[in-house]
């Protein structure tokens, strides 16, 4: 009794005191209340009946977390669909990283309090507040995953990519938390009045760690390969030309692409009322011109029936200043603001002059023209007439991409460069004489791109911005990728995360033989 009662008095020690008080907003005297031995394991287990969304608000919000950080070379893409949507422009991709990443740091914090309070032998007692933002934290983790798997199902496969040049790294990750959690642990075991129960608590543990040391055994990563056997880097085709640094499909974001050494120029061909083919990818003047200023009352108006004189008046590069819609842009030179201030919408001979002065690879995509259009079943032959009379591009400097009058773009247009945009067999695309494949990049695989090189047929990947995922593709073997992000990629000199087998099996083993030693340590201390 008398033990009892010196274990339950009133004691002030800071340490002690300024955890209760983050975790159970106890910022007085706190009564420190010991369990007994055998007894850190029943208060670890009336906790979590108290609180049970702790530990899976912590798992689901690591997860949205990483899922959502991996997905960043979709951020623009996110943000334009929810433009579309919403009708202005806002970098939603940027919030929700935040958001998240504050979230995690939160559950992180009250993980690390629990701990620390039971190594020191206290009882929890999670203040409200905490059990209210433990629950909405599970919320919002769960939503979120559940909308990107409904909305956004391709980025599944961009998280599975991830995993072919990150698990390397995130299984030392994983290692260094069970050593941290080897403490806790062994102090419950310790503390444990019985073998039952010591069990129950190791157990788990010992066999979470077991299959930690051994899941390399069934890891692949085209980065980890012998010395000698990693291709060529990959080409950079400009993705609208660089619209990172300019305004996208104008002459100055070609002209940044050409800058900064890239080997190909990608844009986006619609043709006007009056048949003049001109450079824009959505179907309205809304988000990448200053209609709204010029023609308030025609903002829905399809592009292409709009006339050439009507387009000239239109200004293309004020909206891109404004908006700043990529994340981490950074700023423009004034020279660079000037010169975005001043673009005019682009027509397609003279991007293809532009490109052929420079020598530079063109892959477009083609629009036709909307029902009433004049050119709606001229548009073809417009498009070939701007190509073969008026630029007099290079003729194998096009990628031919359209796939509906393919067999007639071969027989007026020979020396063209025919490009698909899906994955075929390789005899019908032999027979088509199909010499590159233009596909998204979730579609990579590095046993299918040996194959199609073997048939002497290239692969591009669209879009790459990010540099793991451009190193992912240069591992897997890839002659060239499409990229909002020449500028940053070209700076690359070998791929992130390379490494031969020897070497990653000397830090597999150093790993689990350094942890081993660690957890052992901890346990016999």
């Amino acid at each position: 009794v008398v033990r009892r009662r010196l274990l339950q008095r009133y004691e002030h020690q800071p340490f002690i005191s300024c955890l209760a008080g983050f975790y159970s907003c106890r910022w007085k005297r706190y009564q420190r209340e010991r369990a007994e031995p055998g007894k850190c394991c029943c208060s670890m287990v009336n906790e979590l009946k108290v609180s049970p969304d702790l530990d899976f608000s912590f798992c689901f919000s690591l997860v949205f977390l990483y899922t959502w950080g991996e997905g960043k070379n979709d951020y623009n893409g996110f943000d334009w669909y929810n433009y579309g949507n919403l009708g202005f422009w806002f970098l939603w991709s940027l919030v929700i990283l935040i958001v998240a990443a504050v979230l995690f740091a939160y559950i992180s914090l009250l993980l690390v309090l629990a701990m620390c309070l039971l190594a020191e032998g206290q009882q929890l007692y999670l203040h409200w507040s905490h059990k209210i933002g433990t629950f909405l934290v599970l919320c919002f983790s769960i939503a979120s995953l559940f909308a990107l798997s409904i909305l956004w199902r391709d980025h599944r496969k961009t998280v599975r990519l991830s995993f072919q040049v990150t698990a390397p790294y995130l299984h030392i990750g994983a290692i260094a938390i069970m050593v941290l959690l080897a403490w806790p642990v062994a102090l419950h075991a310790i503390r444990a009045d019985k073998k039952v129960t010591q069990v129950i608590i190791v157990g788990p543990y010992l066999a979470i760690l077991l299959f930690l040391f051994l899941i390399p055994l069934g890891m692949y990563s085209p980065c980890i390969r012998e010395m000698g056997t990693l291709g060529p880097k990959p080409a950079l085709i400009g993705h609208r030309g660089a619209p990172m640094l300019a305004p996208e499909n104008t002459e100055m974001s070609f002209l940044k692409t050409i800058e900064h050494g890239g080997d190909g120029l990608e844009t986006d061909v619609t043709i006007s009322y009056d048949g003049v083919p001109f450079l824009m990818h959505d179907d309205t003047l809304r988000r990448t011109t200053n209609i709204q200023e010029v023609y308030p009352n025609d903002t829905g108006k399809a592009a292409s029936f709009f006339s050439w004189d009507a387009l000239q008046k239109l200004n293309a590069g004020t909206w891109f200043l404004k908006n700043k819609p990529f994340v981490g842009m950074g700023s423009l030179s004034k020279a660079d603001q000037n010169q975005a201030m001043n673009q005019s919408i682009c027509t397609l001979s003279s991007f293809l002059r532009l490109a052929d002065s420079h020598n530079k690879l063109v892959i477009f995509d083609l629009y036709r023209p909307p029902e009433k259009h004049p050119y709606r079943n001229l548009w073809i032959r417009k498009i070939l007439d701007v190509i073969l009379k008026e630029s007099k591009i290079k003729r194998h400097l096009v990628l031919w991409l359209h796939n509906g009058v393919r067999s007639f773009v071969q027989s007026v247009a020979p020396g063209f460069q025919h490009t698909m945009g899906r994955k075929a067999p390789i005899e019908d695309l032999l027979k088509h004489n199909i010499v590159k494949l233009n596909l998204v990049y979730t579609d990579m695989s590095s046993e299918d791109i040996r194959k199609y090189a073997e048939a002497n047929i290239t692969t591009n990947f669209y879009v790459v911005n990010e540099p793991w995922l451009y190193s992912l593709a240069w591992c897997s073997g890839a002659h060239s990728v499409t990229t909002n992000a020449v500028h940053l990629l070209k700076d690359l000199s070998q791929p992130l995360f390379l490494m031969t087998p020897q070497q990653y099996n000397i830090m597999w083993i150093l790993t689990d033989l350094t942890s081993a030693f660690l957890i052992s340590l901890i346990f016999a201390l």
